[in-house]
């Protein structure tokens, strides 16, 4: 997002931080209706374009949403997507993307709450690495030929009693709800709205052993000395780099593995 819309999504940050934060409200059910408006704006162009029309007014819009989601949502549901649309979007589509944000965090802040968000986070990158390691798997969840009901069976028997139900809530929403994104693009994107939750950055960690706990934690101050934020390690096993780590985080390869040296000799060599 960018200009209007990235102003307005983080109005509506703050409206939910403020929301969550300082009142009684039922996360996760706040999170399964703010889900249910992202379908309805998502399926409903003309509505959503109504709604971040710039030539009416902010009040008007908000009357509207009003009209349509009371008796069918919470009061808090109603605020806060109301103050959403009073808001400037530079495309009808990121009102969408922004209910959808505010979905998943509401059921991350549950987890938060719980005392669950950092088994959530494992739990994300653990997923995401068994997809990306299974074809059938993969090809088993993307399927456009299969229902969404088929979809979130296969979920439910993959991660029921195993996964914490905030980790199972938003894959199989992510699933059976994909919007046109990638399956892996979507697992990185909610785990990366997790680890902003506490203002961490993400580290995916690979190394050809697995880390003792004291390298971890070596391994995370250091990174959190270096980009200045506290870190969130994603740890991955992978005996390909022979020795030492690579590090990713975001864009950016920190890498300090044998095989990359060897790699980088052979260069020199046959230059």
């Amino acid at each position: 997002m960018n200009g209007a819309s990235r102003e307005a999504l983080s109005a509506a940050r703050e409206s939910l931080d403020a929301l969550t934060d300082n009142t009684p409200v039922d996360a996760k059910k706040l999170a399964d209706e703010l889900a249910a408006v992202t379908v309805l704006l998502d399926r409903e162009v003309s509505l959503r374009r109504v709604l971040t029309d710039p030539a009416q007014s902010g009040e008007a819009k908000a009357e509207l949403a009003q009209r349509l989601l009371r008796g069918q949502v919470g009061g808090e549901t109603v605020d806060l997507v109301s103050g959403m649309v009073r808001s400037r979007w530079s495309r009808s589509r990121d009102l969408v993307d922004a209910t959808e944000e505010l979905a998943n965090t509401a059921d991350l802040t549950a987890a938060q709450k719980a005392g669950a968000l950092d088994d959530v986070e494992d739990e994300l990158f653990r997923f995401g690495r068994i997809v990306s390691s299974s074809t059938e798997l993969r090809s088993a969840l993307t399927d456009k030929a299969a229902t969404a009901t088929a979809k979130g069976t296969l979920l439910r028997s993959l991660l029921g009693g195993k996964a914490h139900a905030t980790t199972e809530r938003l894959v199989v929403r992510l699933v059976t709800q994909p919007r046109g994104r990638s399956l892996e693009a979507g697992l990185e994107s909610l785990s990366k709205l997790a680890a902003a939750r506490r203002d961490r950055m993400v580290a995916v960690v690979t190394s050809a052993v697995p880390l003792s706990d004291r390298q971890k934690q070596r391994l995370g101050a250091a990174l959190a000395k270096l980009y200045g934020r506290e870190m969130h390690l994603n740890l991955d096993v992978d005996p390909a780099v022979l020795g030492g780590i690579t590090v990713r985080v975001g864009d950016e390869i920190i890498d300090g593995s044998i095989a990359e040296r060897l790699g980088e000799a052979t260069r020199r060599l046959a230059g």
